[in-house]
């Protein structure tokens, strides 16, 4: 539990993924559950050639449609990549940015992280921002002076009120599609460290009110462990909510720990 009762976030990301038979099957299933219950926000990200089909199924429901990425600029000669300013026209919501499989696979650096961030701003979407930097280097180092590198690069010229509109997202490159997750205690001392990173940029007040996710081989089996703590807001889920039953149960878990 919170102190300032940060709603949960379950944030779906089927990767590449699904194909285009399966996905009004699956909001078919997902869509009349979530329009049950309001305890938790709840957002599927998937390849942009669903995106459009995805938010016309969902518009005036409770689930929310986020791209799993976009480019720093509004248009421009950049074939193959996505217009966050075409991402808002159409009714996305979110997007994900700076993501391990981004960074790992796709050389994506930390400025570009911070270019992206901005222009996602800028055009009204609201940003889960992607770290997987070590947390044990930190072990050691007192946390109120602690800024994270990858924290402060995504984030940088970003206002304290802009932020409102950001979540932080921490996926151990390990852990991700592994099918071992980092423990809650763990993962718990790595929130800690984001939140007071927040802190150390901003103030007490904008870091409180930011959510902070977990991801990397989240399952319906571990996640309560997860949502219990008082720094986790939410998870980032992949493998396990390729399946609609799945993911309905990790919303449930979410609404029932928060």
């Amino acid at each position: 539990m919170t102190d300032m009762k940060r709603r949960p976030l379950v944030l779906a990301n089927w990767k590449m993924n699904m194909t285009p038979s399966q996905v009004l099957p699956y909001l078919d299933q997902v869509i009349p559950e979530v329009e049950k219950d309001t305890g938790a926000d709840v957002a599927i990200a998937a390849q942009d050639l669903y995106l459009a089909q995805m938010v016309k199924a969902t518009t005036n429901t409770r689930l929310a449609i986020a791209a799993e990425n976009a480019h720093w600029t509004d248009e421009g000669a950049y074939t193959g990549e996505t217009s966050p300013k075409a991402l808002a026209e159409i009714g996305v919501s979110y997007v994900l940015i700076g993501h391990f499989e981004r960074r790992k696979l796709f050389n994506e650096t930390d400025g570009r992280v911070n270019l992206k961030t901005k222009a996602a701003l800028k055009n009204g979407l609201k940003v889960i921002v992607d770290l997987d930097e070590d947390m044990s280097t930190y072990d050691t180092v007192n946390p109120n002076t602690v800024v994270l590198a990858q924290l402060r690069a995504a984030l940088a010229g970003i206002s304290a009120e802009e932020l409102d509109q950001v979540a932080i997202a921490y996926e151990p490159t390990w852990a991700i599609g592994s099918g071992e997750a980092a423990s809650a205690t763990a993962a718990q001392k790595a929130a800690v460290l984001i939140r007071q990173s927040l802190k150390n940029l901003y103030s007490s007040g904008v870091a409180e009110k930011i959510r902070i996710l977990y991801g990397g081989s989240v399952t319906t089996k571990n996640a309560a462990a997860f949502l219990s703590q008082n720094d986790i807001d939410g998870v980032l889920v992949g493998k396990a909510a390729l399946d609609p039953k799945q993911f309905l149960e990790l919303i449930d878990i979410a609404q029932a720990t928060h």
